[in-house]
């Protein structure tokens, strides 16, 4: 069994019959106290996130992940078909498990499917991407002195927001984490 020396930043816990990412792990001794391990964990099922505090040296249940690269194919209702690039398999993935991966995820894309004995948990998008702006609406002369941003409309239909100089038709690059304008791609 682990103990919390093992943690670091991305493993899978299973705490309490849920499974939990951890998003960030701190050890804090406060003086003459004793040592304990404070933990913000993702919920992988709902994507709650929430903060809990381990005594130092507590056995904790690591969950042993496998990553499979696949394609994303088409879309077929609530369900979004993928072939995993090893063994060429499709895999059906509810809606749900989808998230915020339908808003950056076009035909052809890779992602990563997250299983566990076998079961199909969570979808990794890769870091960033790159996608092509469909419509926005023309800066104003004058309005390029600041940083001002405004709305734009990708081609997968997500809606963000991009500084003043992108116009339709220009690739982005995002941030698929936090669903933020990076750069121009030339």
């Amino acid at each position: 069994m682990a103990t919390t020396s093992d943690l670091s930043n991305g493993i899978v816990l299973r705490r309490n019959n849920e499974l939990w990412r951890v998003v960030e792990w701190q050890h804090v001794s406060p003086g003459n106290w004793r040592a304990f391990v404070r933990v913000r964990m993702k919920n992988l099922r709902n994507g709650k996130v929430i903060e809990e505090r381990l005594r130092a040296g507590e056995e904790i249940d690591i969950v042993r992940m496998e990553y499979r690269s696949a394609q994303y194919l088409y879309r077929d209702g609530s369900t979004f078909l993928f072939m995993e690039n090893e063994s060429y398999e499709q895999v059906e993935v509810p809606e749900e498990l989808m998230k915020d991966a339908v808003l950056y995820l076009r035909e052809n894309d890779n992602a990563n499917l997250v299983f566990s004995d076998d079961q199909l948990l969570d979808i990794e998008l890769p870091t960033f991407v790159t996608l092509a702006v469909t419509s926005t609406i023309t800066a104003v002369r004058g309005d390029t002195a600041t940083n001002v941003e405004k709305p734009a409309t990708l081609e997968t239909g997500a809606s963000i927001t991009v500084p003043a100089f992108v116009k339709e038709g220009d690739v982005i690059k995002i941030d698929t984490r936090t669903g933020k304008y990076l750069e121009r791609v030339k």
